[in-house]
């Protein structure tokens, strides 16, 4: 007899909609991650230090303001009712999430040198504005999915969509940004700006039906809320959560893995412009090898975590595949062998990608059976503050080894030295990164599909 938790209760239309928000996230992260970096240090002229000292103020906040963000808003509005509990916050973060994108391009005409701090202010206040409103959009975006799509076969099929959608937002940030840059012309970062801000509004628009939340899951929570004697502080809440192992598992790889993400992502535009040594447009070619590639082997990932029932392991499978693909990268030196090698990248990539949701609702499932109640926005909030430690990462790397190399900010070409310290960004620290992710994901994440199980049959029982 089928219980109601393994029912399919939303079409694949209403699971890609909800697909669009990612495209709406990675689309942002692609162009941001490829230019904020690159446009103050190479475009601007900015030192390397002062960019990255800003990059790691930017991090700090965008770490620490996710879970805050999660518990604030894991509560009951006046607005919840009618309009659902996560679908409204969406939509207010959503919107100057996207403008705010535009501004950091947009800093005041001085001097690199005379100002330095005018332009690092600039710098800090941009980047973090943006990711006030990027926190409020993803904490609750994200919590949407475990509480709205709950059978295994939803949530297979749904981050099979939602990846595949998300990769379409990927290609978009990939292949738009660079049509419209040209090195050396800082104002052309504008222009691209402006189309990104046009695509992602598109791509929040489609995403409304698949955000919206049933009214049987609305009434649920609300029916399950007024049972609570009272709130739980954010401390006590954060301090359960990370109690919780196969949690506390899941987000240190999920940092390391987004670690490997940003460098690779940020390090597309030096590779092309001081490596290969080719034109802005370029970029294009090395990211649809990585797209083609993403998209070519998705449907076999799910086919497999289908097939196994068990998405510890293909995971497992997935993020070993990917540490060990992103070693070449390091002997990358033409657009050819660019397109090649991230293409391979792309067939391991996907494959992780497509499995860290079903992997993250897992976990979820089994805080509410710990705890008996829903907290999706808050773990999926300190998830956020887990991943946004790739951003500092990410800063700390590059400024490390830009500063140790000689990198000359605003230059046309690059030494020798400082040629190689791009090469080991884009690849070997990664892997680094990546191995070690997948090292701690084995040692300690111990949900098999035995323990899955036993979890969504005591949801059932709890009601919840």
């Amino acid at each position: 007899m089928s219980i109601e938790i393994d029912e399919v209760k939303h079409s694949k239309i209403n699971m890609a909609s909800y697909g669009f928000g990612k495209y709406l996230v990675e689309f942002l992260n692609m162009a941001f991650g490829t230019y904020a970096y690159f446009f103050y240090e190479s475009e601007i002229g900015l030192e390397s230090w002062i960019v990255g000292f800003g990059f790691i103020i930017f991090a700090l906040w965008n770490m620490f303001n996710d879970p805050l963000i999660g518990y604030l808003t894991n509560r009951p509005f006046k607005f919840t009712k009618k309009w659902g509990r996560r679908f409204p916050w969406v939509i207010i973060g959503g919107i100057p999430y996207i403008f705010c994108y535009l501004l950091i391009f947009m800093p005041p005409a001085i001097n690199p040198t005379e100002g330095a701090w005018i332009l690092f202010a600039w710098f800090v206040f941009t980047t973090c504005l943006f990711d006030t409103f990027a926190s409020l959009y993803w904490v609750n975006f994200a919590a949407i999915f475990p509480e709205k799509f709950r059978s295994l076969e939803e949530r297979r099929t749904g981050t099979g969509l939602q990846t595949v959608v998300g990769i379409l937002g990927i290609a978009f940030g990939a292949i738009i940004p660079p049509s419209l840059v040209t090195f050396g012309v800082p104002q052309t970062y504008i222009i691209q700006g402006g189309a990104v801000v046009i695509f992602c509004f598109i791509g929040l628009g489609l995403a409304i039906p698949g955000c919206r939340e049933d009214q049987v899951t609305i009434d649920r929570y609300l029916d399950k809320h007024k049972e609570r004697k009272k709130e739980e502080s954010f401390f006590k809440s954060l301090k359960i959560a990370l109690k919780q192992k196969n949690f506390l598992a899941f987000v240190i790889a999920y940092a390391l893995y987004q670690s490997l993400t940003n460098l690779i992502t940020g390090s597309i535009a030096f590779l092309v412009r001081y490596v290969l040594q080719e034109e802005a447009s370029s970029q294009m070619i090395p990211s649809i090898g990585f797209l083609v590639g993403s998209l070519v082997f998705i449907p076999l990932w799910i086919k497999l975590a289908h097939k196994s029932n068990d998405n510890r392991k293909i995971l497992l499978i997935a993020g070993i595949a990917l540490t060990f693909v992103t070693f070449p990268l390091i002997f990358v030196n033409n657009l050819i062998f660019a397109f090649v090698g991230l293409f391979v990248w792309g067939l391991a990539f996907g494959g992780f990608w497509t499995l860290l949701w079903p992997v993250l609702a897992d976990v979820i499932d089994e805080s509410i059976v710990i705890t008996g109640e829903r907290k999706e926005g808050i773990y999926t909030g300190i998830q956020a503050f887990f991943g946004r430690l790739a951003f500092l990462n990410q800063a700390l790397v590059f400024t490390i080894v830009h500063v140790a190399t000689g990198f000359a900010e605003g230059a046309e070409t690059q030494g020798p030295l400082a040629v190689w310290g791009i090469q080991m960004h884009f690849s070997i620290i990664p892997m680094i990164f990546m191995g070690i992710a997948m090292l701690i994901f084995w040692k300690w994440y111990d949900l098999t599909p035995e323990k899955v199980k036993i979890n969504r049959e005591k949801l059932v029982e709890l009601g919840l």
